[in-house]
């Protein structure tokens, strides 16, 4: 890679509002997350009762899991229609919609009728705000990371994106820490204040998100003339062999955490491994641990490179599946924490902090947007529907069915690393190298 290359990342120091950019990307992460998320823990809990009632536990947890992954298969429309106008009109835009319309989708969900109050109906109207919740989720993603990306330094491009991809488990933890005081709330207010809560959390992220400036790699596009006409269509058809490397990587962790903490949630309820509240509590330890080792993560590809971090996290993650069903099914409550903590904090914080500067460098800055959302977000059509699967496998196989799908995930991701590119190997690390030091030159002779 050429250092001319290397110019479709930012300036080489990064703006003077990188980190303003990163803690307002980082922000709105937080938010749609706690939005999207709390409904998978309110899915494993609450909803197989107060939605599907009259059918079996199983068959409960497998409808509220279904209605789950509607909103997984929604988000590739959103990064679809996200990723188009990231690179058309600007990631500003994008980031400030797609909180405004998770935000007020995730408030309905609070106020919903539940079966017992209005029938067929309230399961309907159920799956209509999940599909909401899913196109505004799979359109914030790219702009957020691209935001973070385009404005950060060459060589802390990880550091930066991290910030953002770290407000994933701060909003699993808000989400986690607010079930975990309604549980004690008792009927339907238990689901439903968490949801209620969050448009607190909507005001304040439309405020942080709306001083941000757009990206500087946008607007040098924008006064080139390169805006594509179409850019999912250009991305397609030029870089589709990236798109598909990336769905690879990301299945591994995605889905992967979909077996782990999604479905290992309703597996420890079930099964009576654990009880509501110890669930929780190892969720939400796993969660706060999770924020710092994904920043940790991702500055040490800052280090020694995408690629690598990916390699041998997924490796250990493929060599996890069954440890980690065994661990949990001794049913002691210190084992049971260590494990979701190691399944969250190695198998998915590793693979999130390397994402988030891998995928934007796979793809060049006019279709950036589309293609790194595209292939971020097709994976999540798997991962959504995995608890059910997952659900599925148990009931025909028991705890090893889920074990070996976890095993197999984490084997899709080992090799699309193989097969994927390094985008920041020595080589580059090299040419950043000089490239900041010839400007730090530069702007030392102006100064003089």
């Amino acid at each position: 890679m050429s250092a001319e290359a290397l110019q479709m990342r930012g300036p080489v120091h990064g703006t003077p509002d990188a980190k303003r950019v990163a803690v307002g990307s980082g922000v709105g992460a937080v938010i749609e997350t706690y939005d999207f998320i709390g409904f998978g823990t309110a899915a494993a809990l609450y909803f197989g009762t107060a939605f599907f009632p009259g059918a079996s536990p199983v068959a409960g947890t497998l409808a509220a899991f279904a209605t789950l992954g509607v909103g997984f298969a929604a988000r590739p429309l959103g990064g679809i229609l996200g990723g188009h106008l990231g690179d058309k009109v600007g990631r500003k835009p994008v980031l400030v919609a797609s909180l405004i319309v998770m935000g007020l989708a995730t408030f309905l969900i609070g106020v919903l009728p539940t079966y017992a109050q209005a029938g067929i109906i309230a399961p309907i109207l159920l799956v209509v705000v999940r599909i909401v919740q899913g196109l505004a989720f799979g359109a914030e993603w790219g702009g957020a990371i691209l935001m973070s990306y385009e404005h950060a330094p060459w060589k802390e491009k990880g550091r930066y994106t991290g910030v953002v991809q770290a407000g994933f488990p701060v909003g699993l933890l808000l989400a986690n820490l607010v079930f975990l005081g309604s549980v004690h709330l008792g009927g339907d207010w238990a689901w439903r204040v968490p949801f209620l809560a969050s448009i607190l959390l909507v005001v304040v992220g439309l405020i942080i998100r709306a001083r941000v400036p757009e990206s500087p790699v946008f607007e040098n596009v924008k006064e080139s003339g390169d805006i594509v006409a179409s850019p999912i269509k250009e991305v397609i058809r030029d870089d589709w062999r990236n798109i598909l490397r990336g769905i690879g990587l990301r299945i591994a962790e995605t889905a992967g955490y979909a077996v782990s903490i999604t479905y290992m949630i309703s597996y420890l309820h079930n099964t009576k491994l654990a009880t509501k509240t110890e669930t929780l509590v190892a969720l939400c330890i796993a969660s706060a641990i999770g924020i710092f080792a994904t920043m940790a993560w991702a500055r040490l590809t800052d280090k020694i490179g995408r690629r690598t971090v990916y390699l041998y996290s997924t490796a250990f993650a493929v060599a996890f599946g069954i440890p980690m069903f065994l661990l949990v099914n001794t049913g002691l409550a210190v084992l049971i924490v260590a494990t979701i903590v190691l399944a969250y904090a190695v198998c998915q914080n590793s693979l999130a902090g390397a994402q988030g500067a891998w995928f934007p460098e796979l793809f060049p800055a006019k279709t950036r947007a589309s293609g790194a959302s595209l292939a971020y977000q097709i994976s999540a059509m798997v991962s959504g529907f995995t608890p059910f699967v997952t659900t599925l496998l148990y009931v025909s196989f028991g705890w090893i069915g889920p074990a070996l799908l976890f095993t197999f995930y984490a084997a899709i991701g080992l090799w699309a690393a193989v097969l994927t590119r390094e985008t920041w190997g020595p080589r580059e690390r090299r040419l950043a190298d000089e490239a900041a030091s010839a400007e730090s030159y530069a702007d030392t002779k102006v100064a003089a």
